[in-house]
C-alpha cells in the first residue's frame, strides 16, 4: 500500500510539472503557473510533494501568496497536510481533504457501448455548457474548458473519453491518463450533463477507463475524490478503496 501511495504521489507531481507553462522548484515543493489559465487553481498552485516538508517555510510562502491571487496550496502527503493545517490557518488558509481511491484493473473488459476517445474540439461545447451551469462567470467557464489542452502534456498518453445520447450528442465525459512505466492510470473529471444523469453513463465511463488501463498493461487505476462530497461513496460501490489522503488549502 505504501509503495502504491508513493507512486501515485510521484505521478501527480510529475503530471503537474509536465502540463505547467512555468515551474518554480523549491525545497520539497514547487510552484506551477500558467498565465493562459490564470483562473484555474489546477494550473496555478504551490504543490508540496515531499512527506517531510518544512512547515515554517510553507507558512512563509503562504503569507507571500496571501489573498492576492487565490493560489492553492496542495500538500500531497496526508500526514504532512494534517500537521500543516494549524500552521496554514495562521495565514488564513482553510483546508479541503481529498481521498485517493484506487482499484486493480485485472479482468476488466470493455462494456457494451463503451465510451469513445474524442478530440478536445468535439468535447469543448459540452464541457463549456456544463461549466457555465456551475460557474456563471463566462471567462472562468472558458478557462476551465480550455485547460484540457494543457493536460495533454501531463502524461505519456492522455485520452478524453465521451459517452453519447441517442442522437449522438456528447452527454458524459472523463479524462484518462496512462503511464505504463509507473504502472498507473488516473481517471479525472468524470461528468455527466445534468439532463442525462441516472442513465448509466458514469458506470460506462469508469468501466471503459478500467478496461483501457488493463489493455495497456497497467495494473492500477486511481482517482481523487472530495472527502466531503457524495461521489466518494459512488466510487467505493464500484470497487475503489481509499489508499491515502491529500489536502488543499485556499486563502479564506
Amino acid at each position: 500500500m505504501q509503495d502504491l501511495r508513493e507512486r501515485v504521489t510521484a505521478f501527480r507531481a510529475a503530471f503537474a510539472r509536465r502540463q505547467a507553462a512555468e515551474t518554480v522548484e523549491l525545497p520539497g515543493a514547487f510552484i506551477v503557473r500558467d498565465p493562459e489559465f490564470f483562473l484555474s487553481q489546477e494550473h496555478n498552485q504551490l504543490i508540496v510533494d515531499a512527506p517531510d516538508g518544512d512547515l515554517a517555510a510553507l507558512s512563509r510562502l503562504a503569507r507571500r501568496f496571501g489573498p492576492r491571487r487565490q493560489c492553492r496550496i496542495a500538500v500531497l502527503d496526508g500526514a504532512l497536510g494534517e500537521r500543516a493545517t494549524s500552521v496554514l490557518a495562521t495565514a488564513s488558509y482553510g483546508r479541503d481533504t481529498e481521498l485517493v481511491l484506487a482499484r486493480e484493473t485485472a479482468g476488466c473488459v470493455l462494456p457494451d457501448a463503451a465510451a469513445q476517445p474524442v478530440e478536445l474540439a468535439e468535447l469543448r461545447e459540452a464541457v463549456f455548457r456544463q461549466q457555465l451551469v456551475r460557474y456563471p462567470q463566462e471567462e472562468l467557464a472558458r478557462q476551465l474548458t480550455e485547460r484540457r489542452a494543457a493536460r495533454l502534456r501531463g502524461a505519456d498518453e492522455v485520452l478524453f473519453l465521451a459517452g453519447r445520447g441517442p442522437d449522438g450528442e456528447i452527454v458524459a465525459w472523463a479524462d484518462l491518463y496512462l503511464d505504463r512505466t509507473a504502472g498507473l492510470a488516473q481517471l479525472e473529471d468524470l461528468n455527466t450533463a445534468a439532463p442525462h444523469r441516472g442513465q448509466g453513463h458514469g458506470d460506462t465511463l469508469v468501466a471503459t477507463c478500467l478496461a483501457l488501463a488493463a489493455a495497456a498493461g497497467i495494473p492500477q487505476l486511481f482517482l481523487i475524490a472530495d472527502a466531503a462530497d457524495w461521489p466518494r461513496e459512488w466510487y467505493v460501490r464500484r470497487g475503489f478503496t481509499e489508499i491515502g489522503r491529500s489536502h488543499s488549502f485556499l486563502h479564506a
